[in-house]
């Protein structure tokens, strides 16, 4: 990737699920709310990028895992709105991770979302977290540890036990950033 390119994780409240020619769509960012790496995006925070990306004739890329080798579909609604950033595209079937992507959204293995972007403006607050104000954004993938658990994506149809399942390993990643960091 290009250096100086940051990502950032989140999982929403909202269902994701793959619809009818592999379509997909959910909040790759949500406004006012505090990731584990004590960041928030302000509002507006993708607006100029956005308009740039569109001036250009340029899209926001589709990947998996975050991987620039890997791109599975194509986003073709990238938006603000009050809420955050919400995103809708389509995961290839032509492409083999494409096909995977679906069937693990499916069965709930997959379930979040992450930006990769450059920061342009931020600053910290009074609760001692970055803001960030201007993002220049790069591309949104599907990811196994988004980093927004607050936020939640979910597969059509979940189970209790899926649940579960995610919170486990969402402790597992936690506790592996942990002993990364220490």
């Amino acid at each position: 990737m290009t250096s100086g390119l940051e990502q950032k994780f989140c999982r929403f409240e909202a269902e994701l699920s793959v619809k009818e020619g592999g379509v997909i769509a959910g909040y790759a960012s949500i406004f006012g709310a505090c990731d584990q790496g004590g960041d928030v995006v302000s509002a507006g925070a993708y607006a100029a990028s956005l308009a740039r990306l569109t001036a250009e004739g340029r899209a926001v890329k589709m990947l998996w895992q975050h991987d620039p080798a890997q791109p599975i579909g194509v986003w073709d609604e990238v938006r603000e709105d009050a809420r955050g950033l919400f995103v809708k595209g389509r995961l290839l079937d032509t492409v083999a991770k494409g096909r995977e992507a679906a069937e693990l959204i499916a069965a709930g293995a997959i379930d979040g979302l992450s930006i990769g972007y450059r920061t342009i403006k931020a600053a910290k607050n009074d609760k001692g977290q970055r803001l960030l104000t201007e993002l220049e954004l790069w591309e949104v993938s599907l990811v196994t540890f988004p980093m927004l658990p607050s936020a939640r994506v979910s597969a059509k149809g979940e189970q209790p036990q899926d649940a579960v399942l995610r919170d486990l390993a969402e402790a597992v990643e936690a506790a592996r950033r942990d002993l990364a960091s220490g």
